[in-house]
């Protein structure tokens, strides 16, 4: 899962950067309005931390901007003002949740899955298809009821399979996901071909009744046997 986290103190960034990669979230940040609007409009996260008060500009023009192209689901803003108007305002323009600085970083780590789940689990916290579960709170994948270890990205590419289960995945778009920002600067792909092949290998040899099918020159698609 990708997360953005648009915040100009630096400390403060950090931490939630930190935090949330405890957590196994692949995190990119940008400290100022016209670094935020560059990538909101470029890249796909999962979900976004939206300060209100940034230098060059102010969050809820941001917001504003996401609303109007049909991204704002998947904010929670994160603000030193406690003022009912920015709340309302926030809110109306699409945001999932507002948190009021300071906060715990216990807090917001909770209210982001909560966001996820809502936005790719409606609800739930696992995923399920044939005889896999991939729990998304526990990373863990259960295959017919016993555990098969993944490692962080396996896991990430899975989950991503998951949630796009019957769709052609672009190799690109899926190697934004699950490594960020940077990876569109790679001269291939053989990360991600890497990675998939690993994944394959074990979900063959745990019994897995998915299959990942390769779409020659585009990318993949995960199907049920």
């Amino acid at each position: 899962m990708k997360i953005l986290v648009i915040e100009d103190e630096v400390l403060l960034q950090q931490s939630i950067k930190e935090s949330l990669e405890k957590e196994s979230f692949l995190v990119e940040t940008a400290s100022d309005f016209y670094a935020a609007m560059d990538k909101v409009f470029v890249y796909d996260y999962d979900c976004i931390l939206l300060d209100i008060m940034l230098p060059n500009g102010s969050g809820l023009d941001i917001l504003n901007e996401l609303k109007e192209a049909g991204k704002s689901e998947n904010v929670i803003i994160i603000s030193a003002k406690d003022s009912l108007d920015d709340r309302v305002k926030g809110l109306e323009l699409g945001a999932d949740d507002y948190l009021t600085k300071p906060f715990h970083l216990a807090e917001l780590n909770a209210r982001v899955k909560a966001v996820l789940r809502r936005k790719h689990l409606q609800g739930n916290r696992a995923i399920s298809l044939a005889n896999l579960e991939l729990d998304f709170e526990d990373r863990t994948l259960l295959v017919d009821g016993k555990a098969v270890s993944l490692n962080r990205k396996e896991f990430d590419i899975l989950n991503y399979f998951l949630l796009n289960k019957n769709r052609l995945v672009n190799k690109t778009a899926l190697a934004e996901h699950v490594w960020g920002d940077n990876s569109d600067q790679a001269d291939n792909f053989d990360f991600v071909y890497y990675q998939i092949k690993n994944l394959r290998k074990k979900l063959q040899e745990c019994g897995a009744h998915v299959e990942i099918e390769s779409v020659y020159g585009v990318g993949y698609k995960l199907v049920q046997k």
